[in-house]
């Protein structure tokens, strides 16, 4: 009975080997998941799955336009050539009876540290483009009455980016 036995639990171990071979020899080689964003599949070795490139940016404005700002979302954008090449960057615009309104300008003139008579403030990186109306630093948490404010770091480059005659297009 022993060589019976020993038969058996040949055939056994034979047969599980067989499935063995058919499963791990049906399956094709799969790539990796990265283990976290960005970083590579195995540590120490280079990506096998490269990174997808960031998505593209885009502003709702005319191609000729190099400020572009949406009243709707509170969002602005800085753009060269038809391509955004800053933001989009939060803002703030005009109170009721105060509303910024939308449209095509440009940018009449500029002054790093502007002082408004009429609201006894400073605008600090200040670009007029409709009469009285500016970009500048201010409180986005709070609507103006009609000027864009914007962040410190949003009023710096969009103060840097543009010059006189400069297209500033402002939507809903």
């Amino acid at each position: 009975m022993s060589v019976n036995n020993s038969r058996v639990r040949l055939a056994t171990y034979a047969l599980l080997a067989g499935i063995a071979a058919v499963i791990f020899g049906a399956t094709t080689t799969a790539q990796a998941t990265p283990l976290w964003p960005g970083g590579p599949d195995i540590p120490g070795l280079p990506a096998i799955v490269p990174p997808l490139p960031p998505a593209p940016v885009y502003a709702p404005c005319s191609a000729d336009t190099r400020l572009c700002m949406r009243l709707s979302t509170n969002e602005a954008w800085l753009m060269e050539d038809g391509r955004v090449t800053y933001g989009p960057t939060p803002i703030s615009h005009g109170r009721p009876g105060y509303e910024t309104p939308p449209g095509r300008f440009r940018v009449a003139f500029k002054k790093e540290d502007h002082w408004s008579t009429m609201h006894n403030a400073p605008m600090k990186w200040a670009v007029f483009f409709n009469g009285d109306i500016a970009t500048h630093i201010g409180p986005i948490e709070e609507q103006s009455h009609g000027c864009i404010r914007m962040t410190p770091e949003g009023a710096e480059a969009t103060y840097n980016h543009l010059s006189p005659g400069d297209i500033v297009e402002v939507v809903e």
